[in-house]
């Protein structure tokens, strides 16, 4: 198997489970804390997750170009790669900002719901983002 089809699975698997961890424990951890000791949550989570957040989208950036520049026709090869730029997109655009104004305003329920419904959106696009990584893999 070519080494970007290989390191598009790991990466994608890797950015899959990361996700579903934020998706089934973190998020709905962090939404269960109200009131004063918020603040203080939110901040611990964003600090403590940023540098996660930077490792395993560094990773699969790098493995996605690597699988479409080695494979610039394969449509698996693009289909995962896109779904995981969406699920990126979906953090930059959407999920951060989010974090952003729950860090100066606090749990708002209107801007809880808002993050969880952006995290589910770029946890279904990583996950869906296996799929044809697999599929790439195993057709090499």
């Amino acid at each position: 198997m070519p080494f970007w089809s290989v390191a598009l699975v790991v990466a994608t698997a890797l950015h899959a489970g990361f996700q579903l961890t934020v998706t089934a424990l973190v998020y709905p951890a962090l939404a269960r804390v109200d009131g004063p000791g918020f603040a203080r949550a939110h901040d611990l989570h964003s600090r403590g997750i940023v540098p996660l957040v930077g490792l395993v989208y560094g990773v699969v950036v790098v493995s996605a170009v690597g699988a479409v520049v080695t494979h610039p026709t394969s449509f698996l090869a693009w289909a995962a790669a896109l779904s995981s730029a969406v699920a990126l997109a979906t953090t930059a655009f959407r999920a951060a900002p989010l974090h952003g104004r729950l860090g100066r305003r606090g749990p708002e329920p209107d801007l809880v719901r808002a993050l969880l419904r952006a995290d589910r959106v770029r946890t279904t696009f990583a996950v869906l983002a296996v799929v044809p990584a697999v599929a790439l893999a195993l057709s090499a």
